[in-house]
């Protein structure tokens, strides 16, 4: 094709050469230019004459060139004439060439005057330029066979060298596209390492040196909560790769990367997910240190003292990497992916983990949004009065308005609520599980309150005068132990094992509690907008949100029950276990104080017998308390009155009469309008035995000026003396005997020695109750033996007494009366 145009080429500036010399030579025979005509077929002739020429490769036989040659026969036609066929031929070419030449018909009519002139002219130089053509054609087909297979053999090297070229091409390409996936895979796994690097640094080094300081940073483990997740997940990838021992380089490392990624990518979600939910922490508590000048200034010197090499001023630029690190995963991948060829035996575990780290960081994401709805509706907010009336405005009104009238729909049967019955029974068990928690502590604080009174009556440290006896001495020295050692030690256990865990699993409680309402509120709203077609955006939020709060508390609350429920056996196990090693400390102590005991070294059978014997004397004293507190039951109460009550006593007698007059019995709380308020031991006046409405039940009273309802069931008669106590006796021991002191309880069997006789006996005025083990119970008319006129004190109110039975103890003074029975020789006494 090269050839056919330099051919053509050739030709056509060969028959240029020759039409400028003829036209010279016209113009200098004064003749004027050709026609428009001739011009035309002067053209034609020309253009016909390159096209044979580039038409002469694609027909090299030489029977084509005959072909192209005029026959001799139309030599004999005049020039004239074949201007005529082709101007026949053309005529819009003529029209068209006249127009541009700016001629018109009379021009043409004038010209054909001198066509008689010119027409030899014109013949001479078509032969001549019809001459030169035939000759440049036999010429150019004369060369056309060497050019030809030149031409063949230059193509040939050409097609050799572009194939060469091409695969070198080719093979430089596939080297880059080797060389890119090498360094991405290499960047991959040297900055896992650099980052590994940096997190070990922050944990121990920068960690530790803060926790040095003096006071360390409030809330510092806040910070670094779950980074230790962060980076075990990180040092279990690096140690897979590690121990494949197989270099970047080789073609099994992007399949054992891939391997290793895939079989972690569980652990790496849960890792992540919960720092990440808890990023928004950290930067609270680093804001809060940034507001203490010295502090922070403190915290940025130990970081740059512990890692010189980092150009670090704060612990976000440490603890904000593994956030930048779970969204570099997929560009990682996906870089190492463009430059890895499907042909490549591990493309498709590639590709699939980069699809897996993707979908990671669209569940990380999603995980951490729910989060972010959960803390902003589980905290609990007091606010005052005002402040909820500062909050409220037209929009919080309608929205609570628009609640209430879907609730109360709900109530009487007008509007079907939306239901779920998986929701229902997990929030059913949630508050089951509440219920228990709260009973649960509020037991262990009761018993614990319990403990801690035992432990503050330090019975060891009384008196009890029983120097030389071992039982007393033993019973004091366990209950030292006791005290000092090993109750102490039980208590502390059971706060720090019990009370504390119960303390912070009913503090969670408040967050699933407040969502579980929350998400009440946000279901009326939906319901309300759930039936429209078409939503607005902020409806489209509402909707969203309270999808959002299902699904979370879907996913979340049966991992909580279940963990709160888990925590509830362990701690009831732990109390149980407490209990068991109370029992083996109490009986090891025990076991070292039973060889100091009087019955210690019996026989068996001995032993055994007097512990029948102990045990049926116990039944006969437990019998005859039981009569006694029967007695006593049965019988009128009679208490000492204070002076005011005395007032109060003459006041209701002096106006009721003294068969009116009740005693409380019990402490009376009001719950009705007309209630007294009355104290155990109050003295009231009957007015009526029913109220206004005939209800025997409630008694009207007089309480010395108030005037009330009172529980019948609370009252009961009090019996006055028929006269008033006598004073005091004040009895003293003659002067210069040596009295034996004596004690409130009753000896064995230790002899009573009387220095003198008295000229007097003492009985009981009025009925005494004992109240507790150092009194003793009198009767009316009881003689009594006046062993003290005091208490241990000196307070001549209570008197220390020997009842009929050898009982032992304190009664009121003024409970006793003197009466003379004569007199006797000195070392006898009347007998009672």
């Amino acid at each position: 094709m090269c050839v056919c145009v330099f051919n053509a080429a050739a030709s056509l500036q060969q028959i240029s050469a020759s039409l400028g010399t003829e036209h010279n030579r016209t113009r200098r025979e004064g003749r004027s230019r050709f026609t428009a005509a001739e011009s035309g077929i002067l053209h034609k002739c020309l253009f016909l004459t390159v096209i044979s020429n580039m038409e002469v490769p694609r027909r090299p036989h030489p029977t084509s060139l005959t072909l192209a040659l005029p026959k001799p026969a139309s030599s004999a036609l005049s020039p004239l004439g074949a201007v005529e066929k082709v101007a026949k031929k053309e005529p819009m070419t003529d029209k068209l060439q006249e127009k541009k030449d700016g001629t018109t018909e009379k021009d043409q009519f004038e010209e054909e005057t001198f066509h008689t002139e010119e027409e030899s002219v014109v013949s001479s130089e078509l032969k001549d330029t019809n001459t030169s053509t035939v000759e440049t054609k036999l010429s150019s087909q004369d060369s056309f066979s060497d050019d030809s297979s030149m031409s063949e053999e230059r193509f040939a090297e050409d097609s050799k060298e572009a194939k060469r070229k091409s695969e070198e091409e080719e093979a430089a390409a596939k080297e880059r596209t080797a060389q890119r996936q090498l360094m991405a895979i290499e960047e991959l796994v040297q900055s896992e390492r650099n980052y590994l690097h940096l997190l070990q640094m922050s944990t121990v080094t920068i960690r530790s040196n803060l926790q040095k300081l003096q006071p360390p940073p409030a809330n510092l483990d806040s910070m670094f909560l779950y980074i230790e997740d962060v980076i075990d997940v990180s040092s279990r990838l690096l140690s897979l790769l590690d121990q494949k021992q197989v270099q970047p380089g080789d073609p099994h490392f992007l399949e054992t990367l891939c391997d290793s990624f895939l079989s972690l990518s569980s652990d790496i979600e849960e890792a992540y997910r919960e720092y990440l939910a808890n990023y928004n922490n950290v930067t609270v508590v680093e804001n809060s240190y940034k507001q203490k000048e010295a502090l922070w200034n403190d915290i940025v010197r130990v970081i740059k003292t512990s890692a010189p090499e980092v150009n670090a001023t704060s612990l976000s630029f440490f603890l904000v990497m593994p956030v930048q690190r779970i969204a570099r995963y997929p560009l990682l991948l996906q870089t190492i992916q463009k430059h890895t060829e499907k042909t490549h035996p591990a493309y498709g575990l590639l590709e699939q983990t980069a699809h897996t780290s993707i979908a990671l960081n669209c569940r990380i994401n999603e995980y951490k949004r729910f989060r972010e709805v959960a803390d902003k509706y589980k905290k609990t907010e007091t606010l005052t009065i005002k402040d909820k009336i500062n909050r409220l405005n037209s929009h919080s009104i309608a929205k609570k308005t628009a609640r209430l009238s879907q609730h109360i729909k709900h109530e009487t049967g007008i509007a079907t609520k939306l239901v779920d019955e998986e929701f229902d029974a997990l929030e059913g068990f949630f508050y089951v599980l509440e219920h228990g928690i709260l009973e649960l502590l509020e037991n262990v604080e009761m018993y614990l309150h319990h403990l801690q009174g035992f432990l503050a009556c330090k019975t060891e440290e009384f008196d009890l005068d029983m120097d030389g006896e071992k039982a007393p001495i033993c019973y004091k020295e366990i209950t030292t132990a006791l005290r000092q050692w090993i109750l102490p030690t039980f208590e502390k256990r059971m706060r720090t094992l019990i009370h504390k865990p119960l303390c912070a699993l009913r503090d969670l409680l408040v967050g699933p509690r407040n969502l579980i309402r929350k998400r009440l509120d946000k279901l009326l709203d939906y319901e309300l907008i759930c039936e429209k077609s078409s939503l607005s955006y902020e409806e489209q939020d509402v909707a969203n949100t309270y999808r959002t709060m299902n699904t979370l508390l879907l996913n979340e609350l049966p991992q909580f029950n279940g963990l709160a429920l888990q925590m509830i056996w362990s701690m009831l196990g732990t109390f149980s276990c407490l209990h068991k090693d109370l029992a083996s400390d109490m009986e090891q102590l025990f076991q070292s104080f039973a060889q100091q005991l009087p019955h210690s070294s019996l026989d068996p059978s001995a032993f055994w017998g007097w512990a029948e014997s102990a045990v049926l004397e116990g039944a006969r004293r437990i019998e005859t308390l039981c009569r006694s507190v029967e007695d006593t039951l049965n019988a009128p109460v009679v208490q000492p009155l204070s002076p005011s009550s005395q007032r109060r006593l003459k006041q209701l007698t002096d106006k009721h009469g003294s068969g009116k007059i009740y005693q409380v019995m019990g402490t009376v709380v009001g719950s009705r309008d007309l209630d007294l308020n009355l104290a155990k031991g109050e003295l009231v006046a009957i007015i009526s035995e029913a109220d206004s409405r005939g209800d025997k039940r409630r008694w009207l009273v007089d309480a010395g000026g108030r005037r009330g309802y009172v529980p019948s069931s609370k009252l009961l008669r009090y019996h006055q003396p028929t006269e008033d106590p006598p004073p005091s006796p004040h009895l003293t021991l003659p002067v210069g005997g040596a009295g034996i002191r004596r004690h409130s309880y009753t000896p064995e069997g230790r002899p009573l020695t009387v220095m003198s006789q008295p000229c007097f006996q003492v009985f009981a005025a009025y009925d005494f109750t004992a109240r507790g083990n150092h009194e003793v119970s009198v009767r009316t008319g009881e003689p009594v033996r006046v062993l003290e006129p005091h208490d241990k004190r000196g307070n001549p109110e209570w008197s220390l007494v020997e009842a009929r039975g050898g009982q032992r103890g304190y009664v009121p003074s003024n409970y006793l009366a003197i009466m003379p029975v004569g007199t006797g020789p000195a070392g006898t006494h009347q007998p009672y």
